[in-house]
């Protein structure tokens, strides 16, 4: 696996004026450790992760399944060996009000839940106080957090802070956690303007 992926944190900071989701994040002693780029002009979402800026070193590929799917698969590959590391699957209409991913494995087998953090501040966040209110979600293997995914307050840029420190025993691959970390800024956060 790929050194970017063993931190326990990581900053993740949406680029402001860029046509598609351009994304970098940065490893607890604030070097980038990731660039993400959101490939334009595509029926299906096509997202690329490269160890650096320049995209010298293609790493992960996440890519949705269907052009138009309400409950959107995402697959989630090692770009150098060409495995299935797993997915992300929307949960289509629970998300409307709460937003909630399935976390599956390569089989497409449960593993767990990446949810946002509760029924009432999912609909103060959507119906009155939109960006004013950051989002904060955890991801749940067995009703145990694994990873705490915390958008910071900042009217001007998009950033979230990704925290796997909870998770000791590493039952969440990393890969996983950033993918999803990842598909919540571009996706979910398309949403929010």
């Amino acid at each position: 696996m790929n050194p970017a992926f063993t931190h326990s944190n990581y900053l993740l900071k949406r680029q402001v004026f860029a046509l598609t989701g351009k994304l970098r994040i940065y490893d607890p002693q604030g070097a980038l450790a990731l660039f993400v780029e959101q490939k334009m002009f595509r029926l299906k979402e096509d997202i690329r992760v490269y160890s650096d800026d320049q995209k010298s070193q293609e790493i992960l590929l996440i890519k949705a399944r269907q052009i138009i799917d309400w409950a959107a698969a995402y697959d989630v590959t090692d770009a150098a060996t060409g495995q299935k590391i797993g997915v992300l699957r929307r949960k289509g209409w629970s998300s409307m009000v709460r937003d909630e991913w399935e976390v599956l494995d390569a089989n497409d087998q449960p593993l767990g839940t990446l949810l946002e953090d509760s029924v009432g501040y999912a609909l103060l966040r959507r119906f009155l106080l939109g960006s004013l209110l950051p989002q904060n979600y955890d991801i749940l293997f067995g009703g145990t957090r694994v990873a705490d995914l915390r958008q910071k307050f900042n009217p001007f840029a998009y950033q979230m802070m990704v925290d796997f420190s909870m998770d000791t025993s590493n039952r969440l691959d990393r890969r996983m956690g950033i993918a999803g970390a990842i598909l919540l800024a571009i996706i979910e956060g398309k949403q929010q303007g």
